[in-house]
């Protein structure tokens, strides 16, 4: 049986019943289109990044986008081939001006260099720097065989990535109505602990990914479309990762003034 945390892959995706009569999906085809969604983004989120005027005040609409895309693809997922890049540009220019929020928020008259627009950008080079070497690490550590992904991990990832969406909701809904969930969002201990907790489980999610396509592709029951469902998987998750790490670096910088 397949199992992941991730919203976006279930095991339903990979079945036979999805199978075709041709190519299948394989774990190379995956990588490429995986390393294609990601150069996409980052273009997009360089553009975005390095043109705030125009693609500021545009943040939310690509936020709802994104999500209106993912949803989409979560459910047609022989549209992936084709949305997957979209979804990809569109999120990166979400990324692109978030970032830009971040960085801003961060200033100092000593900022670091971002093309002139004096703002201290060393948030977000450390926060993309981190997320990539999280990245590349898990992935050595799985091809080693270090991490071992058992059905009891694979519970836990995913009671753990529940329970954070479900703390995310809520304090959605609080703030919908003037109130906020008290010190895991601010700059304290508790609020630096909490979002280390919260990067943890975004990095583990990314073993089980990992994991989840590497058992898909060697059932050989995956059609060739399907190589973009996984980047898209993988994508979702590396963008979840990247805001986790701004988050908790943000923290890290105001605990410090």
């Amino acid at each position: 049986m397949i199992k992941t945390s991730n919203p976006v892959l279930s095991e339903k995706m990979f079945r036979g019943e999805y199978a075709a009569s041709g190519d299948v999906m394989t774990i190379e085809g995956t990588v490429n289109k995986t390393f294609i969604s990601v150069m996409l983004t980052i273009a997009a989120a360089y553009w975005s990044f390095s043109d705030p005027s125009f693609f500021a005040p545009l943040m939310w609409v690509f936020a709802i986008g994104g999500f209106g895309i993912a949803i989409a693809i979560s459910f047609k997922q022989n549209w992936a081939p084709f949305l997957t890049p979209v979804y990809a540009v569109v999120e990166g220019f979400f990324l692109g001006t978030l970032s830009l929020f971040y960085a801003a928020s961060t200033s100092s008259p000593q900022g670091g260099f971002d093309g002139g627009l004096g703002l201290d950008s060393s948030i977000v080079f450390q926060a993309v720097t981190l997320t990539f070497g999280t990245l590349f690490a898990l992935l050595a550590a799985y091809r080693s065989g270090m991490i071992k992904v058992t059905e009891q991990f694979k519970m836990m990832i995913f009671a753990a990535t529940g329970g954070i969406a479900i703390v995310y909701l809520i304090s959605l809904v609080v703030n919908l109505f003037g109130g906020s969930i008290p010190y895991i969002h601010g700059s304290g201990v508790i609020g630096i602990g909490f979002s280390l907790f919260v990067v943890g489980i975004a990095a583990l999610n990314l073993v089980v990914d990992f994991d989840f396509i590497e058992r898909a592709a060697k059932s050989r029951s995956a059609p060739k479309y399907m190589e973009w469902f996984g980047a898209f998987g993988l994508l979702v998750t590396l963008i979840w990762l990247y805001v986790e790490i701004l988050r908790l670096l943000s923290k890290i910088y105001s605990s410090r003034d």
